[in-house]
This record gives C-alpha cells, structure tokens and sequence, in this order.
C-alpha cells in the first residue's frame, strides 16, 4: 500500500475515532482536511513521496462549498424542517391519536397500531426524527402504559415508528443523498415511498401478531366505544388536514407540478395554514419554530462545509480508489458486493450518525455500485433503509435518547434497548425484501413524471 493511500486509510481511522470525543462533527471534517493537507505536504518535501495533496490542491474547497450553498435543491431542507417543526406544534397528532384510539380500541394491540398509523403519518409530513419520537412518546405512551402495555412493546414502538420519517417523503436524507449523488430528489422520493409504507406494514403486523401471541402485553380496555358512523366521520376529519398536506407537497412532485423546492414551499405554507386553522399560530411559537430551523438548518450546512473539505482531501489521496478497489476485489460478486457495503454501513450506524454516514460513505460507494450495472435509485433507497437502524441501534442510536429525554418514570434504558431489537429485525427483513425485489423500489420512478 503507498504512503498516500495509508495517509487515506488513517484520515477515514482518524474521523471515526474523534467522533466519540464529542467535538462538533463539522469542525472534526474540517480540522482532518487541513491537518491531513499538511501532513501531505510535510511528506512530500520531506520524504520526496508524491501525495497529489496541496494547499493549491485544497483551495478547490472554495470552489466547492461556493456551489453547495448555490445549490436550489437544499433550499427545501430549511422549508422541510420548517412544516415539520410547525406542523408538531399545530395538534394534528394530538386529534389524530384520541380518534384512532377510539377506532381501534376494540383490537389487541390497537393502540400500538395507533401510534403506528400516526407515526407513518408524521413521516409523510415532518421528517424530523427528534420531533416525531418526542411527540409520539408525549401523545402514546402514557395512554399505552395506563393501557397496562408492555414497557417494551410501547417504547420500541415509539422509538421504530417515530424513525420512519427519515426514509418516508418528504425527509431531508432523501434531499442531502440526492444532492450527494446528483439523481432526482422527485425519483428518490418516489422510489422510497413504498418501501417506507413496507417498513410501516411490517410494524403493524408485528405488534398485531405478537399481541395475539402474547395477550397480556397488549390487554384489550374494559370499556371502548363502539363502532359508529359518527366514529368514523371523527377520524376521517381528523386525517383529512394531514393527508391534504402529504397530498400538496408529495403530488405535486409525483405529477411534475412542483419541483422538490417549489414543493417544500408549499408544505411550510400549508403547515402554517394548518397552525392557524387550529388556533396553534402565535408570535411566540413562530419565532420559536424560526429559531429552532434556523439552528437545525446551521448544523447541518456547517457539517456540508466541513465535508466538503474532507471529501476532497480524502480523494485526493485515492481514497475512493481505494474503496473501489477493496470492493471489485470482493470474491462475492455484484449482490455480494452490495451485501458487504450494506454490512458495514449497518455496523458504521452502531457509532456514527446519518448525517456524516451520507456525506462521507455514500459518496464513495455509489459509483462503485453503479458501476456493477445496479440501478442507484434502488440502491440508494437500500441505502437509506440500512441507515434507519442507525437511529436505534446502540450507543448512538439518537431515537433511543429521544425517548428517553420524555419517558414517564420506569422507563429505562434497558427496557428502551430490548423494546427496539424486534423492530431493528423488522428492518432487516425489509432490507431483505427490498434487496430481493427491486420492483418495491423502482416501479413507481418508471412509471411517474417527475421534474
């Protein structure tokens, strides 16, 4: 191995290991690209060994971040984070959790199931993580705990469902890996929409399954009204504000009415309509909901700027020749190939966030797989399921400390981790399906305009 692709190996070795320091992420990216840059040059005019990494190398880095905050498409992550954070704060949920629980009281299980359905719901229209745990946990848990639930059962669903948000359209993940790779927000989108609704799926049929088998971690209430007219009128008026939303910003993309942009606009514009309508909007929570995008939408570009500069330095020492190589390499063959970078990202998401998992890993495999002749809408979304379980897996699964943040007391972190194990598997099993069935995937692209 030469001098420059060990100096690539120890900067990826170097990153992963000062993650756990708990300096800010973007000032570890961009402190590795500029003491790396140096060591670069100490060997080059020390040692006479050509590295290929300067500081005339390392000004393309203005060049870059230059185009990433020109870039149209992320301006619908500030909106996107904007109607989620509004749209916690206008009651939505709160309606939507008292009628399905009235609905579905009748069933083992049925409020689990309920905290499901608002969760997928949520996805649809926030896709912000902290925000949908938090509000799951506030709206369900008490009413699953005074149910006589499960511990487990009830916080490991919060905890899986409140993640579908990342992988549901609109979520700002799809945004920054279709950015990354230079694809389609609208054919991500679109491709991730069935796969997100499976994942759900397979929740509800779990918690349904397992209540069944186990009666008395789901106990069925004494009294629960029955079922009327009136009932489902109730539920329909409440689902009907948020499917109107999911329907103004993921129809006008799916159709080509709006672009990913234009449509973020009209969800935040929606989002406050909604606030309004519900009497939720005041000054104080506007510049709350403001502050709180503000700081959200700072990390994250502070984290672009500093990848930026890491990515470069990284590949101008052959780190993604590296990994290329390391991959074609692989005696698996192409699905072994994919397999293997699926693996690694699943065990990457034990200790890193998504965040940096996206910037940093995506880039350098993607290709790689398309090379082998895969279709990368389906692989990102692949990609994006295997990144889920980085939100509950442990000791940085940061869903997991959502819920513990708001957890009513008994509820520790051991009951936390066992509740999340059935739902990490779920997962898994639809990595499986996706990877065996591209179709879940790729259908709903080759069949819908997208702009």
């Amino acid at each position: 191995m030469e001098i420059r692709e060990l100096l690539a190996v120890a900067m990826f070795l170097c990153f992963i290991a000062l993650i756990f320091t708990g300096f800010p992420v973007a000032w570890v990216l961009g402190g590795l690209a500029v003491f790396f840059t140096a060591l670069s040059i100490v060997v080059e005019r020390d040692l006479g060994i050509y590295t290929g990494v300067d500081w005339a190398y390392s000004s393309l880095v203005v060049d870059r971040i230059w185009d990433l905050m020109d870039n149209w498409v992320l301006v619908a992550l500030p909106m996107f984070i904007f109607m989620g954070l509004l749209l916690d704060r206008s009651g939505v949920a709160a309606e939507l959790m008292n009628n399905f629980a009235r609905l579905f009281g009748r069933v083992r299980g049925g409020l689990a199931v309920t905290v499901a359905l608002i969760g997928i719901l949520l996805a649809a229209t926030t896709g912000i993580i902290g925000a949908s745990v938090v509000l799951l946990a506030l709206l369900g848990l008490p009413v699953m705990l005074g149910q006589g639930y499960s511990k487990e059962l009830a916080s490991g669903t919060v905890c899986a469902v409140g993640t579908l948000g990342i992988l549901i359209p609109p979520s700002i993940m799809l945004v920054l890996m279709a950015d990354r790779l230079a694809i389609s927000v609208g054919d991500l989108f679109l491709g991730a929409l069935l796969p997100g609704i499976m994942l759900g799926g397979l929740y509800i049929a779990y918690i349904l399954v397992f209540s069944a088998l186990r009666p008395e971690v789901a106990p069925i209430p004494a009294v629960s009204p029955e079922l009327s007219l009136r009932l489902l009128r109730d539920v329909l008026w409440a689902v009907l504000p948020a499917a109107g939303l999911i329907l103004a910003v993921l129809g006008s993309i799916f159709f080509g009415v709006a672009t990913p942009t234009e449509a973020a606009g009209v969800g935040a514009f929606g989002a406050l309509l909604l606030a309004w309508g519900k009497r939720q909007l005041s000054r104080e929570v506007l510049r709350e909901v403001l502050v709180h995008t503000t700081r959200t939408a700072g990390y994250l570009f502070a984290i672009f700027v500093g990848a930026t500069a890491y990515s470069l330095v990284l590949r101008g020492l052959g780190g993604d020749q590296l990994i290329e190589a390391a991959l074609i390499g692989l005696p698996f063959g192409p699905n072994g190939i994919v397999i293997t970078i699926l693996a690694f990202t699943f065990m990457l998401g034990f200790f890193l966030d998504w965040i940096e998992i996206t910037l940093i890993v995506l880039p350098l495999v993607a290709p790689v797989v398309q090379g082998l002749g895969f279709d990368l809408v389906w692989f990102t979304v692949l990609f994006a399921v295997c990144l889920q379980t980085s939100f509950l897996t442990p000791p940085v699964g940061f869903a997991l400390f959502y819920l513990k943040g708001v957890a009513p007391e008994g509820i520790d972190v051991g009951t936390i981790y066992r509740g999340v194990v059935p739902f990490i598997l779920l997962q898994l099993v639809g990595l499986v399906i996706l990877f065996s069935w591209p179709a879940i995937a790729t259908w709903l692209p080759s069949v819908a305009y997208t702009r």
